[in-house]
């Protein structure tokens, strides 16, 4: 569609529509919502579009798989009513994001080879961190962390552990997936992570079943994250060749 354009080409609804796989609806959708320039009209009162908006469009597709629908929205918007330097603040946000979002599956996969696995225990001997038959309580594990038995409280007020409680003593126990999520929580304290940034993540290692399965999951987030990379890239293209018609035009929002 880009190459049968000239500039001042007169384009249907229908015509944007056919070429991006989208409903006429659609295209009158994105104009109400500034995605794309405002359209003229006929004397009749359809819409007229021209090969600004055939840009626009291309431009707005090509920043959704990268910056999100929402986000993509406000882009668009920004630019067209010639806030160029709010839609650089909206990317900015993105990549900043997108690197924020690298750091954490590089600190949790950091923290998943510095975790030493328990030692097994010697014939008729009982491992260090278990003092209960069926888990460690709270003084020994916390003993052997170097932390205080009140960190450990206070992370599982996060949701970061949840041990059950021994119902004559009451005490809590931590069975041996409670201290994989507290030896892994521990190593994030130790980056620099926040409780509230820590619990989601152990909430995957949950929902993984484990941190072995997790190894797998995040393979496919930084899979995940260099395609959201790559789009970014695809959508900074295709807005900076928007810019530039809608420079090279001296256009505003068509009246």
């Amino acid at each position: 569609m880009r190459k049968n354009l000239q500039s001042g080409s007169r384009l249907r609804p229908v015509d944007l529509a056919r070429g991006n796989g989208l409903s006429t609806q659609a295209i009158r959708n994105y104009e109400e919502a500034g995605i794309l320039p405002a359209a003229g009209r006929t004397p009749h009162g359809y819409r007229i579009y021209t090969s600004l908006h055939a840009g626009a469009l291309r431009a707005f597709l090509a920043l959704v798989p990268g910056h999100g629908h929402r986000t993509a929205t406000s882009i668009m918007r920004a630019v067209n009513q010639g806030a160029v330097d709010a839609a650089f603040r909206l990317i900015d946000e993105s990549h900043a994001q997108l690197l924020a979002d690298r750091q954490t599956v590089q600190a949790v996969e950091s923290a998943l080879r510095d975790l030493e696995p328990t030692a097994a225990p010697e014939p008729g001997s009982e491992p260090a961190a278990v003092s209960g038959p069926c888990g460690t309580f709270i003084g020994p594990l916390a003993g052997e962390l170097g932390i205080r038995p009140a960190t450990l409280r206070k992370w599982e007020s996060a949701g970061l552990v949840r041990p059950r409680r021994d119902p004559l003593t009451g005490y809590r126990v931590y069975d041996e997936a409670d201290v994989r999520d507290v030896r892994l929580a521990h190593q994030l304290r130790r980056g620099g992570y926040l409780l509230e940034q820590i619990a989601p993540l152990i909430a995957q290692v949950r929902a993984a079943g484990g941190l072995e399965p997790l190894e797998a999951a995040l393979c496919d987030w930084r899979g995940r994250l260099c395609a959201r990379g790559r789009a970014m890239l695809a959508g900074a293209a295709e807005l900076e060749a928007y810019l530039r018609e809608r420079v090279d035009g001296n256009t505003g929002p068509a009246q």
